[in-house]
């Protein structure tokens, strides 16, 4: 009984092996993994649920993001490896717990991708015509652009999404601006016209907003020095992402007011530029999309790769495992399932989006096993083992508002048992006694 309860050794081909991902590259990867296309709707949709008061709302996400993404930071420096949250599981739980983990975050990536890569296919369509067939096809490009971009290993994709977050930043930051000298403070009051009550829906509304920290820890085998540049990748991370998301969200309060559109990025840009600078919204939709997009594939086929290496998979995803190689089998299987999901859209004739209810509760189990993983394995009372209390306790209470959408992930946690339970049946009993 003993033995079944010690957490597993984790297999590794070259613990020494290090990958070339430096600081920039790392913080842009990190950047586009949070920074998702919610921002370009998400202001309005907190303002109309609570008016000015979302700001609150606003600000106690960007606060919560930082003892979340301390914890995995910490975690990734300590524990460098592909496996990333589900690595952090086999040391804190063994290998049970470590491949439903896995599992229930690799399989929902090609799930999940055609919804974020539609979001941009809509504003392509809204801009250049063409409906939902548009759509479709421009989700079809971007899956397959960020397959190229990491078939060719992290470097590549890494200089990408820094060029994709320089860009971003620079567009949201000007939209930001060029919006304040029509800020008005009569749309400041009233401050909560729908009651303080109200803060608590707007948080529920932005939550998807501040996700992605638990994916980049997939790739902290990929960092040339993991116990520096981690944390400064986070820390350049956290700071983009909260001027940003606090920029765009006090200009959409603060300048349009109570009539805030369904784009209000769009209008910022109307305001400073004239109406040319609508067109502006699809590139940053795109962009958007293409650097979450390219974060979680980079994360999800490291995963992958390093999940059939440590026997939560078969053995034949293990190729590329190795720190500066590229798990091409890993990728092709997340392409392939994503590209196949997008298939069935299309030819089932449902929206898009709606896959992003299969991946919801996915997203929730990971934070909440990755950050009780933590509390076993990061030093006692250490200020990172106090960031994984808090954010032990905001992940399960997350777990809780988002758990009926755990069916997808119940089910993917039973094929997971069930294959662990053939392999073993199948295993090779060991040699007796000489």
């Amino acid at each position: 009984m003993t033995q079944a309860l010690t957490p597993d050794p984790i297999p590794t081909a070259d613990p020494i092996a290090r990958g070339g991902l430096g600081v920039p590259e790392g913080a842009a990867l990190t950047l586009g993994a949070v920074l998702g296309t919610g921002v370009i709707s998400l202001p309005a949709l907190a303002a109309h649920e609570a008016g000015p008061a979302s700001l609150v709302a606003w600000l106690a996400l960007v606060l919560l993001s930082v003892p979340l993404a301390s914890t995995f930071a910490a975690l990734g420096a300590r524990h460098p490896d592909g496996g990333g949250v589900a690595t952090y599981a086999r040391r804190a739980f063994g290998s049970p717990v470590a491949t439903v983990t896995g599992w229930c975050f690799y399989f929902a990536i090609p799930l999940g991708a055609p919804a974020a890569a539609g979001f941009a296919g809509a504003y392509v369509a809204d801009s250049a015509g063409g409906g939902r067939q548009t759509q479709l096809l421009t989700a079809g490009a971007l899956i397959g652009t960020v397959a190229v971009m990491n078939w060719y290993g992290i470097r590549i994709s890494g200089r990408v999404q820094l060029v994709i977050a320089g860009v971003l930043a620079l567009l949201l930051a000007v939209a930001t601006l060029v919006s304040l000298p029509h800020a008005s403070t009569d749309n400041l009051t009233p401050f909560a016209p729908h009651g303080w009550s109200s803060i608590g829906p707007a948080m529920a509304l932005l939550i998807w907003a501040f996700a992605g920290w638990e994916v980049v820890t997939s790739l902290s085998g990929e960092y040339r020095r993991p116990h520096p540049d981690i944390a400064r990748a986070t820390a350049i991370a956290l700071a983009v992402m909260g001027v940003l998301y606090l920029g765009v969200a006090f200009a959409t309060v603060a300048v349009l007011g109570p009539h805030t559109g369904k784009a209000p990025l769009s209008d910022l840009l109307v305001l400073g530029f004239g109406e040319p600078a609508r067109g502006v919204t699809t590139v940053v939709a795109v962009l958007l999309s293409l650097g979450a997009m390219n974060a979680y594939f980079a994360g999800s086929a490291r995963l992958g790769a390093a999940l059939g290496r440590d026997g939560s998979l078969p053995e034949w995803f293990a190729h590329g495992s190795s720190a500066g190689e590229v798990p091409r089998r890993s990728l092709a299987v997340v392409t392939v399932g994503a590209l196949g999901t997008l298939l069935i859209i299309a030819v089932l004739d449902v929206p898009i989006e709606r896959t992003m209810l299969l991946v919801t509760g996915a997203f929730s189990l990971v934070y909440v096993v990755g950050t009780a993983a933590a509390l076993r394995l990061l030093p006692r009372r250490s200020w990172a083992w106090r960031a994984a209390v808090v954010s032990f306790v905001a992940t399960v209470a997350l777990l809780v508002v988002t758990g009926r959408y755990l069916l997808p992930q119940l089910l993917v946690g039973l094929a997971a048992v069930i294959w662990m339970a053939r392999r073993r049946a199948t295993a090779p009993a060991p040699p007796g006694p000489a």
